[in-house]
């Protein structure tokens, strides 16, 4: 089982996918898309790698305001929920995905990728962002159960 993470943009879908023991999470491409109101090929491509990496769940980023507030962004990111979830048949969790592109950026400048070329990798990397928060959540929560088992 695998779990992918989407970074989901006007333009662009970053996606990464977990290794098979949902530990880390490696972006994978950037989905180019033609227009922001056309979905067909996006939906396409992310069910051709759902079935490439045997994806059983998606992580979809959820964009919020830094208050927590949610604005057309968020309201666009809860449709392309619904429609993945109806194309694919797999769960999709929302996931706060605030400052993941400004970590993104930064990493990228820590590893001294040039300013002209981060466009390039930003939505892949925010989209590994996202779904390595996810899973270090869950094995967090998964501890958690497992500890509290223990002492009872």
């Amino acid at each position: 089982m695998r779990i992918m993470g989407l970074d989901f943009g006007s333009k662009t879908v970053g996606v990464a996918v977990s290794d098979s023991l949902l530990i880390t999470a490696q972006g994978v491409e950037i989905i180019r898309r033609e227009r922001e109101d056309k979905l067909r090929r996006t939906l396409a491509r992310i069910e051709e790698l759902i079935l490439e990496y045997e994806v059983e769940e998606i992580v979809l980023g959820l964009p919020k305001h830094m208050n927590a507030t949610e604005g057309l962004r968020a309201e666009l990111t809860e449709e392309f929920r619904e429609k993945l979830e109806r194309r694919t048949g797999l769960p999709v969790v929302m996931w706060d995905e605030r400052l993941t592109t400004v970590a993104a950026d930064k990493a990228m400048i820590e590893a001294g990728i040039r300013r002209e070329k981060r466009k390039d990798y930003v939505d892949k990397i925010a989209a590994a962002l996202i779904l390595q928060g996810y899973l270090d959540n869950r094995s967090r929560k998964a501890e958690e159960a497992g500890t509290e088992g223990a002492h009872t």
